[in-house]
C-alpha cells in the first residue's frame, strides 16, 4: 500500500520536471502571456492524458487482434497509437484554448502554448510513471528512486514533449503568419512530431547496445536544434492576423 508521504512525493517530483522547463521556454519570450492563461493550457494538457490514454487502450488492443507480424505491430503501436494520439490531442488543446483567444497576438505565442501544453501531458505522465510497481519500499529507496526517475524523465520523455510540440508550433506558425499552403504545414509538422516522438520511444524500448543510447540522443539534439533555431527565427516575424 502507497503512504501518503509517496503521494505527495509522486506529485511533487512529477511535475517538477515540467516546471523548471516551462520557466526556462517562458523566459524565451520578451512579452509573457497572462499567467491564467499558462496555467489553463498547462492544466488542460494534464487533462488531455485521459482521453489519450483511453484512445491508446483501444488502439494498442485493435493492434493485438490483428495478428500482424511483432516488427509492424511495434512500429504501429509507437508511431501511431503512441505519438500520433499525444501530439494531436497536445495540439487540439492549444486549439481550443488559446488559438482563439485575445491573448494571441504575436507569432511566438503559438510555440509557448503548444510547449505549455506538451509540459502539462508530460507532468500527469511523469506522476503516473513515478508510482512504483514494488510496495515495502523503505523512504531512502522511494526517494532514491522517485528522483533517479524524475531526472530521466526530465531529460528525456519530458524534454521530448516540449520540444516535439515546439516543432509543431513552429509549422503553425509559418503557416498562419507566413499563408503558406494552409494545412500542409499543420501536416508536416504533425508528421515530424509524431515521427520523432515514436522514433525516440521505439529506440529506447526496442533498440539494444549503443544504439539504445545514441538514437535517442540524437533524435533530442536534431529537434533542439531545430526548435532553438526556430524561437530566434520566429521573432523576426512581425505580422500579426486573425487565427
Amino acid at each position: 500500500m502507497i503512504a501518503i508521504y509517496q503521494i505527495f512525493l509522486y506529485i511533487f517530483f512529477g511535475i517538477l520536471p515540467s516546471l523548471i522547463w516551462l520557466f526556462y521556454y517562458l523566459r524565451k519570450d520578451d512579452h509573457p502571456e497572462p499567467k491564467l492563461m499558462i496555467l489553463k493550457i498547462f492544466l488542460f494538457g494534464s487533462l488531455a492524458t485521459l482521453p489519450v490514454f483511453v484512445v491508446q487502450f483501444g488502439l494498442s488492443t485493435l493492434l493485438a487482434g490483428l495478428g500482424l507480424p511483432i516488427s509492424i505491430t511495434l512500429i504501429l503501436y509507437w508511431f501511431l497509437a503512441i505519438a500520433l494520439t499525444e501530439e494531436f490531442f497536445k495540439y487540439l488543446v492549444v486549439k481550443a484554448g488559446a488559438l482563439k483567444n485575445k491573448n494571441l497576438d504575436e507569432p511566438l505565442d503559438i510555440m509557448i502554448y503548444m510547449i505549455t501544453a506538451a509540459l502539462g501531458f508530460a507532468a500527469l505522465e511523469n506522476i503516473l510513471y513515478l508510482f512504483p510497481a514494488v510496495s515495502n519500499l523503505s523512504f531512502r529507496q522511494v526517494l532514491s528512486n522517485t528522483i533517479i526517475v524524475s531526472f530521466v524523465r526530465f531529460i528525456g520523455a519530458t524534454f521530448l514533449h516540449t520540444l516535439a510540440s515546439g516543432a509543431l508550433g513552429y509549422l503553425l506558425i509559418v503557416e498562419v503568419y507566413e499563408m503558406k499552403k494552409r494545412g500542409w504545414f499543420f501536416f508536416s509538422g504533425l508528421v515530424l512530431a509524431s515521427a520523432s516522438h515514436g522514433l525516440y520511444n521505439f529506440s529506447i524500448t526496442t533498440f539494444d547496445g549503443a544504439f539504445q543510447i545514441a538514437v535517442p540522443i540524437t533524435i533530442l539534439a536534431g529537434l533542439a536544434i531545430f526548435v532553438f533555431w526556430a524561437f530566434n527565427r520566429v521573432k523576426t516575424i512581425k505580422s500579426v492576423v486573425e487565427i
